[in-house]
């Protein structure tokens, strides 16, 4: 597969533009957010993959400031909304409103926050499972139903929420429907010692630096297309495929853990962005193909909260994270079976 500019795949000229233009993204996010390296890389890896991303942390940890810098940085349209046990789905859709005008009363269409770019959903947890159900249709088609008539959203759209842990007083868990819906869950961890230091000595107030648009519409669709053309080899697929199905308690691939643990495994929807979040891992590698390490770099990620729990997992301190490594262990022995083979797209 010599030939990549016939065959349509990625070349490693090409590969490290694509890196070139999203490390300049991936940059901007570092100096917004200090000591959170890896929580970034994996937010611009499904920003590439143009999934949705929920946050799960602690009030303070930056997770909405994190979104606002995402939005500045990209140049594109970005709306707030937050979520609050009396929000309305009407709110988060828009509806219509009777009007006067010229031909008399007439109800008129108001878009609500949804017809945005970036909408970032914060505190998603605190409204009712309702409202949160809202979102549902526009995160999987990109469009919303309001009085039977559908309306389309801009592009790209992308749903960036926050919630805090489950715990906490007055917060709903997010039904796995929606969860589903969401490429990642990423979990926000609390700053060293060393981290904080800087913030108190270089962010009076902790006020964040002023960040420059890096990129526009056109840039971004340059980089889904790369993103597009990111090669994934047949081995990685069928790793990909071995891993979703491990998490399921009767497959033969499953672990222990999942058998004790798991009452209902990943969907294909999994396996699906894995595959994608893979192909932008890559390419913020500068890599034109997909190899094992990018599936082991968001595996977790897309799989973790694609997973009903037993509830005797939280008795004994298991959760969806550790399952998924459970997995891992199990089926890796594929990567060393089978042949990596991306450097056939590059030779």
């Amino acid at each position: 597969m010599s030939d990549t500019k016939e065959t349509g795949l990625l070349s490693p000229e090409e590969a490290k533009h694509g890196k070139r233009l999203a490390d300049e993204i991936l940059g901007g996010l570092d100096r917004a957010i200090l000591g959170q390296k890896t929580l970034t890389r994996l937010m611009v890896t499904a920003l590439l993959a143009r999934g949705h991303v929920l946050l799960e942390g602690l009030p303070g940890l930056g997770k909405t400031e994190l979104v606002k810098a995402l939005s500045k940085l990209l140049g594109l349209k970005f709306t707030r909304l937050q979520f609050t046990p009396d929000l309305l789905p009407g709110d988060v859709t828009g509806g219509h409103i009777l009007e006067e005008n010229e031909k008399g009363r007439q109800l008129v269409f108001h878009e609500g926050p949804v017809f945005t770019n970036l909408l970032l959903a914060d505190e998603i947890n605190r409204a009712s499972p309702k409202t949160q159900s809202a979102l549902l249709e526009a995160m999987q088609e990109k469009h919303v139903t309001v009085i039977g008539e559908t309306r389309h959203l801009d592009v790209p759209f992308c749903v960036l929420a926050t919630q805090n842990p489950i715990e906490l007083e007055g917060t709903y868990p997010l039904p796995e429907a929606q969860l589903d819906r969401f490429l990642f869950k990423l979990n926000v961890q609390r700053l060293d010692r060393k981290t904080l230091e800087r913030i108190l000595t270089e962010r009076r107030g902790g006020t964040p630096p002023e960040l420059e648009e890096v990129t526009d519409r056109a840039g971004l669709r340059e980089l889904f297309d790369l993103v597009d053309r990111v090669f994934l080899p047949s081995a990685v697929t069928a790793y990909i495929a071995r891993l979703v199905d491990g998490t399921h308690p009767d497959s033969d691939l499953a672990p222990e853990a999942v058998r004790q643990y798991v009452r209902f495994g990943a969907s294909p929807r999994a396996a699906i962005a894995i595959a994608e979040s893979a192909r932008a891992h890559a390419l913020l590698a500068g890599k034109p193909g997909v190899g094992f390490e990018d599936v082991h770099a968001v595996a977790s990620a897309a799989m973790a909260h694609r997973l009903t729990l037993d509830f005797s997992a939280r008795l004994d301190g298991m959760d969806g994270p550790a399952v998924v490594s459970e997995v891992m262990k199990h089926v890796g022995e594929l990567a060393e079976q089978l042949p990596n083979e991306v450097d056939d797209v590059v030779a």
